[in-house]
């Protein structure tokens, strides 16, 4: 038995999916825990891209359970229209269950999500404005909707009609806003009902007993630790917990059924949305990493801010959330530039800062302590081995390795399934 948590260790967007779609050809159950259709994963298989929102990566396998955790927000909609689009592709999607626990996003989230957004100005926090918060909030006030109140209507129709009388109040006098119609949603989304059901259950016994008959599980990460509602750059962080805490919340399990906890990071750091970044790059070596890496939102499209690798933040999430591998990611976004740099640390009011801050005004003062090394020119993007790859490359990884406090395991040297160097250690 293994049981296997990934998790992204900067930012998000570390190339998870990837990374999720290689592990889930061994594993026999596949979990996503929190997060909603705000966080993406592209994977490429066989040729053909597939840009996944809340549906685990491990559906591409056809033998792989899929489980939607109790952790996750549903958009009804969207999680229809994604499964519309992989069956459109050839992929049956008859291994995927969504826990009936999880939390439905409503027309109204959406919009208080927008009208929230624009109401801070320039305090924005850069959300996609798919309502992920909102609905996270109605769950932490216990007002929430679940997938089981969704498909039994009458539950479903009383509390849409007992949460309108209070959002609507909220969006027409609060935010000036559009009010909703309970009958109009209703009926919408007894549709949704009706198409979603069959993947409803509780799919905290299904992954249970999965360990217990001694079968490979891997829970599969959205966003990353410095976007944890917590362990974050507060308030510019997401709804939800994507560590390994937050993967046991979320699915069900305790922590003792937890095997491995892998985190995922790329050769250099990227974000998005606003908040401090120390190694921000706003020159033309950040402009040909965004290019050369294809830095740009799968959920969203927008830009990615690109800058070099922080052992900081990544230190700190392999403290947080006990990892026990590294991967590093996109290796081959750097070839060709003659000098890397590494953030070893932090300088604030002249004094050396080794450990991530806690408060979010603090890392904005925050500059980067650097440390240089050689680049390399050589197309590393079919090596197959570490010890093929340049001096420089293995050089780099190594530092990363000793910087961050775990074994960097697998190394990607490009989008493909088979463009990865595991490494014994």
């Amino acid at each position: 038995m293994s049981t296997k948590v990934l998790i992204g260790a900067q930012w998000g967007d570390e190339g998870k999916g990837k990374i999720t779609d290689i592990l889930a050809q061994q594993a026999q159950v596949v979990v996503r825990s929190q997060g909603g259709n705000n966080a993406g994963h592209t994977v490429e298989a066989d040729g053909v891209v597939y840009k996944l929102h809340l549906i685990p990566s491990g559906i591409l396998n056809p033998e792989t359970l899929c489980i939607v955790g109790n952790g996750v927000v549903i958009d009804p909609k969207g999680i229809l229209e994604e499964i519309r689009q992989v069956q459109d592709k050839g992929i049956s999607t008859d291994n995927l269950k969504i826990d009936a626990r999880a939390h439905v996003i409503m027309p109204y989230h959406i919009a208080l999500d927008g009208l929230s957004e624009a109401a801070r100005g320039k305090s924005e926090i850069g959300t996609t404005k798919k309502g992920i918060g909102p609905c996270y909030m109605d769950k932490a006030e216990r007002c929430g909707i679940r997938m089981w109140d969704l498909i039994h209507p009458e539950v479903f129709e009383q509390k849409v009609r007992e949460n309108l009388e209070i959002k609507n109040k909220i969006l027409k006098l609060v935010y000036g806003g559009e009010t909703f119609d309970a009958d109009e949603i209703i009926a919408e989304y007894k549709e949704y009902a009706k198409k979603l059901a069959p993947y409803v259950a509780d799919t905290t016994v299904l992954l249970y007993n999965s360990i217990k008959e001694g079968k490979n599980v891997l829970f599969e990460g959205a966003q990353g630790t410095l976007l944890d509602l917590d362990l974050g750059t507060y308030p510019y962080v997401t709804s939800s917990h994507p560590t390994a805490g937050g993967a046991c919340i979320g699915s069900g399990v305790g922590p003792t059924l937890i095997d491995d906890c892998i985190g995922i990071a790329k050769a250099y750091t990227t974000r998005v949305g606003k908040g401090p970044f120390p190694t921000e790059l706003f020159d033309e070596v950040g402009e040909t990493i965004r290019q050369k890496g294809f830095e740009f939102g799968t959920t969203t499209g927008r830009p990615r801010r690109c800058g070099w690798f922080d052992a900081v933040i990544v230190k700190y999430s392999v403290r947080t959330s006990g990892i026990t591998k590294l991967v590093i990611n996109k290796l081959d976004t750097l070839s060709g530039l003659d000098r890397l740099k590494i953030c070893t640390g932090y300088e604030k009011d002249g004094k050396v800062i080794t450990e991530f801050p806690a408060d979010l005004s603090e890392l904005a003062l925050c500059k980067p302590i650097y440390e240089e090394m050689d680049g390399w020119d050589e197309d590393i993007s079919s090596v197959t081995s570490f010890d093929e790859l340049p001096q420089a490359c293995k050089d780099y990884v190594n530092r990363i390795e000793q910087l961050c406090g775990a074994f960097v395991w697998m190394v990607g040297v490009g989008p493909g399934r088979t463009q990865n160097i595991i490494r014994e250690g």
